[in-house]
């Protein structure tokens, strides 16, 4: 749709670059605001979510080339391309790395893991809502074939060389979707968070929500894996089914206010 914001010769800042650049600092800056609330030290929170987006970021490709295997088992050199720098990745390996290095580093940094994840979970999806932004600005991780009247229609042609998005084609706006589904979450988190609750009950919500969310976005989304198991279901849905029934347990858990001390 709009990859570049601006060029100037060969050089060009990527709009998806600074949108998810975007997404980082506001979700940082809302969990160090979250982290002060609850009592925690925001500037170690501060560095554990620039730390984990990190190690988000290795996770996403990662699961990426195991997702396409085949592809870049055939095509090396796609691996370190344009395309695959500014592909999006798959959220859910970024996610779930992220969150084992958050494991070990609050075990080592001796923070109480449930309510530090309460804390950055309304970060990480304000982050990844204005991220999806960025994806649809670059035309990666884009929709079925829509016949509806909101239908977007891609028509750059270096949006199609970065991520092969199909041009001239009607398509379901995908990005979009997730996008103000997962701003939803945010919002949904932080009120949450403002009342009385016990330990992983942020967490356990936004298991539950974005969960629900992606399952519903993906039968949107466009697949170029073989769909697992004889079912209907991607593989990222297949994970987002094992999240959500975790969340639920952690939801169920901390049912009921806090005991005052």
């Amino acid at each position: 749709m709009f990859p570049k914001l601006f060029s100037i010769g060969s050089f060009y800042l990527p709009t998806y670059g600074l949108l998810v650049a975007t997404g980082f600092l506001c979700g940082m800056a809302l969990a160090q605001r979250q982290a002060r609330r609850a009592r925690l030290d925001p500037d170690a929170v501060g560095n554990l979510a620039i730390y984990a987006a990190l190690v988000g970021l290795l996770g996403a490709k990662l699961l990426m080339f195991v997702m396409d295997f085949g592809y870049y088992a055939r095509n090396p050199e796609r691996i370190f391309s344009l395309d695959t720098l500014f592909s999006a990745g798959v959220y859910y390996g970024g996610f779930l790395l992220a969150l084992l290095f958050a494991w070990w580093y609050l075990k080592t940094h001796k923070l109480p893991f449930l309510t530090t994840a309460d804390v950055l979970a309304p970060g990480v999806a304000l982050g990844h809502a204005i991220g999806r932004l960025g994806c649809f600005a670059a035309g990666c991780c884009w929709g079925t074939h829509c016949d509806l009247p909101w239908a977007v229609v891609f028509t750059n042609r270096e949006a199609h060389d970065f991520t092969g998005v199909p041009l001239n084609v009607a398509l379901h706006p995908a990005q979009l979707y997730e996008s103000g589904a997962t701003f939803a979450v945010a919002a949904a988190l932080v009120y949450a968070a403002g009342k009385p609750h016990k330990p992983g009950r942020i967490l356990g919500l936004y298991l539950v929500l974005y969960s629900i969310a992606r399952i519903a976005v993906e039968f949107v989304r466009n697949h170029e894996q073989a769909l697992p198991f004889g079912l209907p279901l991607s593989w990222t849905q297949w994970i987002a089914v094992g999240l959500l029934a975790a969340g639920c347990v952690l939801v169920w858990k901390t049912a009921g206010e806090p005991a005052k001390k």
